[in-house]
């Protein structure tokens, strides 16, 4: 009996903490590695590089809690920010940079929520569509020519407060927001629980489909500043910007313990797993890694952290049916 009490405790410990303790491992295995690892200057370069996949992880956290998905993220990166980019070129307001690309950025991801929620598409198929055409419409909006004459855009990425990086700091203040919203606020109680039980929601008299569509409206604010800082970042409009970084951003919330099945996940948690993303990419940069075999590096994490998550939520149902018996 006492077996079997410790190696619960040990499986519910692991499963709190578990990316916590692999974060702290990289880390002195990193510094072994390379000793630049901990220098400020890398540190600070990796915090810097997290920044914008890491504020998409907090999107798509919000959405893989709900029971949903988002793979147009990067595609509405590069739309929404070429956008901003003649908004700022007709005014010089960064004030209206933002605006414009959370705008944009609000209503691609406002439409795939409505698709989800009303139309009842998948969310796969939804956002894969959004995808598409969003990618198209940044080819479309330029003819397919890139934006490089932005003028002083590219100070909202390169500027500091004081030692911080500006993104970094937008990085640090949207974690501490989302941390807010869904641990004391009624919308984040709600978030938890349409990705945990709709059917037992919809008796208790939330709006799933309202919710839903408001899940993925924060999701397309969040996008939307991360676009801004992805234009300032590369100092131009590029129609294919932001590639894959959806990929990042759902690795990034998986491995800081978010459920692929919905339900559960912790905007700590995404950071972490955002650190971890950035750490690995990092030193593999450090030991002269090619980018080619990076990106196979960062499938199999992928496929790694949603096995186990799978693996977890089986050994979770078979333990409730065996009490039930």
């Amino acid at each position: 009996m006492k077996q079997i009490n410790m190696d619960q405790g040990m499986n519910t410990l692991m499963k709190k903490y578990g990316n916590y303790l692999i974060f702290i491992i990289l880390i002195i295995v990193c510094s072994m590695l390379s000793p630049a690892f901990l220098t400020v200057k890398n540190v600070t370069s990796v915090l810097r590089q997290i920044s914008i996949t890491g504020i998409l992880a907090f999107a798509e956290m919000l959405l893989i809690i709900s029971g949903y998905i988002d793979l147009s993220l990067g595609a509405v990166v590069a739309f929404s920010g070429m956008v901003s980019v003649n908004a700022y070129l007709s005014t010089g307001s960064y004030l209206m940079t933002f605006l414009t690309a959370i705008t944009v950025a609000v209503i691609c991801c406002s439409c795939s929520g409505f698709l989800v929620a009303k139309i009842k598409l998948p969310a796969f198929i939804a956002t894969m569509a959004m995808d598409s055409i969003a990618r198209g419409a940044c080819y479309m909006y330029t003819n397919g020519q890139p934006i490089y004459k932005i003028g002083d855009y590219g100070k909202i990425s390169s500027g500091y407060i004081g030692p911080v990086p500006i993104p970094v700091v937008f990085l640090m203040v949207i974690a501490v927001i989302v941390w807010i919203l869904l641990s004391k606020t009624t919308f984040g109680r709600n978030i938890y629980a349409i990705g945990g039980n709709q059917d037992a929601v919809n008796a208790s008299g939330i709006n799933v489909k309202r919710t839903t569509i408001l899940v993925y409206a924060v999701a397309g604010i969040l996008t939307g500043v991360a676009a801004v800082l992805q234009i300032a970042r590369v100092n131009s409009g590029l129609p294919d910007t932001a590639m894959n970084y959806h990929g990042d951003a759902i690795a990034s919330t998986v491995i800081g313990g978010t459920s692929f099945t919905g339900g559960i996940g912790t905007a700590p948690g995404t950071f972490i797993g955002s650190v971890i993303m950035g750490i690995i990419s990092n030193i593999l940069n450090l030991t002269g890694v090619q980018s080619y075999v990076q990106n196979v590096v960062k499938g199999l994490i992928i496929i790694g952290a949603v096995a186990m998550d799978l693996i977890s939520k089986n050994r979770r149902i078979r333990k409730k049916s065996v009490k039930t018996q």
